[in-house]
């Protein structure tokens, strides 16, 4: 398997060389040549296995430079009950109004990203391992990418991780998450801007070649194509543990703020998975909303993009979004350096031709969530079912529910536990118990290791050589 940028002016690269590098040097974003298809038999033989041997069938497909053996202790030390506290690692309940929720955040941070941050921790040491490199990550988050890859990537051998977050953005249990860990090999860096800022000063980075080999610069925000597969992986898991046989098919509902979830999700229905919808749920920022909508992508700046109470969305330039353009647009990458230099100029696009496609063939629809949403969504699924679910999630069970057709079965992405946002529970539902894990109580009051910086790249740049020298 060979990997190919969707702006089509990058060398062709195996598994080991893209999961190291970020974005392509042409700007773009890679993606595998083609998608493996998965026949009836396959998929029937999958039903069975434990999750770790079904990341192993699906990764092996995507990362065929690694030794099988090599893989497969990979994925087994990854994926364990003592990390993700349940053998199912991901298991499927069901709401008393018969949508259903996958539990993604067992993991050491809580939330979803600790899935393919995980395995991307493991994958990344053993390809610098054995090619003897060093590896200085730059990210950035809006909540939760940061302390899943910094959880992930703590003391890890070769491995350096810059971590950009928008100071005071975060909710105080996000923020401690990431600021109290005392590791030689994590810094964190507060920017005084939004989210999108962050993730701008991570391209402009990544796009300046010299600093980057010179400093060895790797990312793993969900242009990480090492996220992104390990991603697929869950869609495969809930499939199998929301129905009963392989005739059936399933709908997935993803809070959706960078587009990596649902990109995976795409990726899953392309290799042949019965799925029938990908529901995307938007907050206030429902940029992506609008596309799916309307056919226009408009991307906003940070002074237009709204601070909420599921903040791990408050984004406004969705990154993976050029992937599933690229598919859209079959694969032409000259159409993709078009469309993206409009989004550089502060433009946008207008696809309303193509939404049919978008639609019949790929099956995407979406809708919106607002604070009051979140807030009755989580009092409601509360009294109903005596569960808290997080804001983000909440999100997500609004809009599947409102889109909802009849005999549809949903699957709700879980995103985060509610322990990562008691502010807003709390304001949903009066003097209620949240509950963490034993090992996190108190983790607000430890020290915390965290500079400012401006909205700058060269201000983020200084910090790096600073750090290395």
């Amino acid at each position: 398997m060979k990997y190919i940028s969707t702006r089509g002016n990058t060398a062709h690269k195996a598994f080991s060389e893209v999961l190291l590098m970020g974005l392509a040097p042409d700007g773009g974003l890679m993606l595998p040549e083609r998608y493996p298809h998965i026949d009836a038999a396959t998929l029937q033989k999958w039903r069975g296995l434990s999750y770790a041997e079904l990341a192993f069938e699906i990764i092996s497909l995507f990362a065929t430079d690694i030794p099988a053996e090599d893989l497969r202790d990979i994925v087994s030390r990854t994926y364990t009950e003592a990390t993700f506290g349940t053998q199912a690692i991901t298991p499927v309940r069901t709401l008393s109004d018969g949508l259903k929720i996958q539990a993604l955040s067992n993991g050491p941070t809580l939330a979803f990203k600790d899935m393919a941050m995980q395995f991307l921790g493991n994958a990344f040491e053993y390809v610098l391992n054995k090619e003897g490199k060093t590896l200085n990550i730059l990210g950035a988050t809006s909540g939760d990418t940061g302390s899943a890859a910094e959880y992930a990537l703590r003391g890890k051998k070769g491995i350096n991780v810059f971590m950009l977050s928008p100071e005071g953005k975060m909710s105080a249990f996000q923020r401690a998450q990431m600021y109290s860990l005392q590791d030689a090999n994590i810094h964190n860096i507060a920017v005084e801007g939004m989210f999108d800022d962050c993730q701008d000063i991570v391209k402009a980075v990544q796009n300046d070649a010299a600093f980057k080999e010179q400093y060895h610069i790797g990312t793993v925000n969900s242009i990480n194509w090492g996220r992104i597969v390990a991603q697929v992986v869950y869609y495969f898991a809930g499939y199998f543990n929301a129905t009963q046989n392989n005739g059936e098919t399933v709908s997935f509902c993803v809070p959706s703020g960078n587009f990596g979830n649902v990109c995976a999700g795409h990726i899953a229905k392309q290799m042949g998975l019965p799925i029938g919808r990908l529901i995307v749920a938007t907050n206030e920022n429902d940029v992506l909303d609008e596309f799916f909508k309307t056919g226009r992508y408009r991307p906003r700046n940070a002074s237009q993009t709204h601070v909420t109470s599921s903040p791990s969305m408050d984004i406004s330039k969705a990154s993976n979004f050029e992937r599933f353009v690229f598919d859209l647009m079959e694969r032409d990458a000259g159409e993709i350096e078009t469309l993206w230099a409009e989004v550089g100029a502060g433009k946008g696009f207008d696809l309303h031709f193509a939404l049919d496609k978008v639609r019949q063939k790929y099956g995407f629809v979406s809708g919106k969530s607002t604070h009051a949403d979140r807030l009755a969504t989580i009092k409601q699924v509360y009294e109903q079912d005596g569960e808290l679910i997080d804001p983000h999630t909440a999100d997500g069970v609004k809009v599947a529910r409102q889109v909802r057709e009849n005999g549809e079965i949903i699957v709700c992405l879980e995103t985060a536990l509610a322990a990562k946002f008691e502010d807003t529970i709390r304001e949903a539902v009066d003097d209620v118990a949240v509950p963490r894990p034993a090992a996190l109580a108190g983790l607000e009051n430890l020290p915390q290791r965290v500079q400012t910086a401006p909205n700058n790249a060269e201000a983020v740049k200084s910090i790096i050589r600073e750090t290395l020298a």
